[in-house]
């Protein structure tokens, strides 16, 4: 299956561990490297795509648009959080075009080992954007979405619906988005979804309330690399 790794082209960590995401990848992953959007590209790009960025910088809004309670993520930089969100953007757009399901991975993502990972069978699950992820380091409150991810028997393939962990009024997905598989389908709900409600950061906006075909794997086939996050204080 064809990945691609977002990286910020011209820093050095990003770089390195995007290589270390490269060198442990899965046999039959044919990796490429995506040179992620940077802040000072935000403006233009966002205007250029006709998108107005309409998440809560600080508390938290009903959202009666999207019937959800959106708190605000901690921000470093509110550029930076947008660049990432417009990095998986495009990448949604990229496989639209290309007509084909696409691994998506952060740079902090790694694989747990270089077996193949049976993508025909994940595919033939009935979710258009599934998560191969472990949670642990990668979502709050890991411990319980593992268990309810383990201990799910409804759906077939060893791919299940992702776990509701919270209030149900709080967007929930898989866990981070630091590496997922998406169809042309499920891509094309994600920009349908931008479109709609506006940009959010990417893992609030892929939510199991908005997204109904959106799975996670009971096996996990990457892990995070335990780094820095680059858009959290």
């Amino acid at each position: 299956m064809k990945a691609n790794i977002i990286r910020i082209k011209d820093d050095i960590d990003s770089n390195r561990y995007a290589n270390w995401c490269w060198q442990t990848s899965a046999a039959n992953t044919h990796i490429e490297f995506f040179n992620a959007v940077t802040p000072n590209e935000v403006d233009d790009l966002m205007f250029g795509l006709r998108i107005e960025w309409k998440y809560p910088w600080a508390g938290e809004v009903n959202d009666i648009k999207s019937g959800l309670k959106l708190r605000a993520y901690q921000t470093a930089d509110p550029k930076k959080r947008m660049a990432c969100f417009l990095s998986h953007y495009c990448l949604w757009e990229k496989t639209i075009s290309n007509g084909e399901p696409m691994l998506i991975l952060e740079h902090d993502a790694m694989f747990k080992s270089k077996s193949p990972i049976p993508f025909d069978e994940i595919l033939k699950s009935k979710f258009d954007i599934i998560g191969i992820n472990e949670p642990f380091r990668a979502t709050r409150l890991s411990q319980l979405f593992h268990e309810k991810v383990q201990n799910d028997h409804f759906s077939r393939n060893d791919v299940v619906r992702a776990p509701l962990i919270d209030d149900i009024s709080v967007p929930q997905g898989i866990a981070g988005n630091s590496a997922y598989i998406i169809t042309p389908n499920g891509a094309s709900k994600m920009v349908e979804l931008t479109k709609e409600h506006g940009a959010w950061p990417n893992d609030a906006l892929m939510c199991r309330q908005l997204v109904f075909s959106l799975g996670v794997t009971k096996k996990y086939y990457t892990k995070m690399q335990g780094i820095r996050s680059t858009t959290t204080l």
